[in-house]
This record gives structure tokens, sequence and C-alpha cells, in this order.
């Protein structure tokens, strides 16, 4: 799957594990790793169901996007792409036809 990111200093970020141990801590910042892996060798986020992350599209002020989860409620936060995103019929995200994304963001939004 394209992956990209929204700027040159997020890209930084996301792709130093030293960044992101300090910001983060170390566990976080290994299943990050592991959760980007994942991505660059999905075909289309229907293969990140089957994967580790419990990957899952998200509602509300977050319509169009995706988590996964990482450690101690924190997130991985992606969308497609493409926008308006490929949907069903239903109104849910089309994932097979999602292959390529934008990282926004790790959050813990439930706090």
């Amino acid at each position: 799957m394209k992956i990209d990111f929204f700027n040159a200093k997020d890209k930084e970020f996301f792709e130093s594990s030293k960044q992101v141990t300090k910001a983060h801590g170390p566990e976080n910042a290994k299943k990050l790793k592991r959760r980007l892996d994942d991505l660059d060798a999905a075909q289309s986020m229907e293969d990140m169901r089957s994967l580790p992350g419990h990957w899952e599209e998200l509602k509300g002020d977050r319509l169009g996007q995706f988590s996964a989860h990482l450690h101690g409620g924190l997130r991985l936060i992606v969308k497609p792409q493409k926008q308006p995103p490929p949907a069903k019929p239903d109104g849910g995200l089309d994932w097979p036809a999602i292959d390529s994304i934008y990282i926004v963001e790790l959050v813990n939004y439930h706090d």
C-alpha cells in the first residue's frame, strides 16, 4: 500500500524510533514500527483486518479514518488519500478499494 505523510516533519517523526520512543515509550515505538511495516506490505486496507492492531473504522468527528491499537490506549490514525474515500452502499468504507493512505497522528482519543 502507498503510505504518505502530510509533511516532512511528520515523516521524520514516524520513521524515527528514537523520536517515537522519547515521545511515547519503547513499547509504542515497537508496535508502531510493526503497524507501519504491515501497512507497507499490504495491498489494501482489507489486508489489515486479519493483522494485529485491531484495525477499525472510526465514527463521529473521525469519520473516514481508521485506527490501530498500539500500547496503553495509544492509537495510530490513518486516512485514505482518495477523498472522498471509497465507500460501500451502506456508507461504510470500502476497505479493499483503499490502497493509499496518509498517516494522520498518534493519539489516545479516549482520554
